[in-house]
């Protein structure tokens, strides 16, 4: 007989709550990943989150001030060629 077993949902019913907002705007109500804040979805599961440093910042060196001296001394080189060929 399906559903005369009683379920032991003590833990999980007074577990603490993810919280985080949901896509409806209302707050999730899955229980929380021990330790965390947040449900397994939510950036509880492990290797979640932000990597270690901000890989975003990393330069890539287009605007750095070697780069910007040689990119003015193309445009000059190109302008000394232009007056020269409109002179010739």
């Amino acid at each position: 007989m399906a559903g005369t077993h009683k379920r032991n949902t003590k833990a999980m019913c007074s577990s603490l709550r993810c919280g985080a907002k949901t896509r409806k705007g209302t707050a999730c109500q899955a229980p929380a990943v021990t330790g965390k804040k947040r449900c397994r979805m939510h950036g509880g599961a492990k290797g979640s989150g932000a990597p270690v440093g901000n890989q975003n910042a990393l330069k890539h060196g287009m605007y750095t001030g070697e780069v910007l001296a040689f990119q003015e001394h193309v445009r000059e080189l190109l302008r000394e060629g232009k007056k020269m060929i409109e002179d010739f």
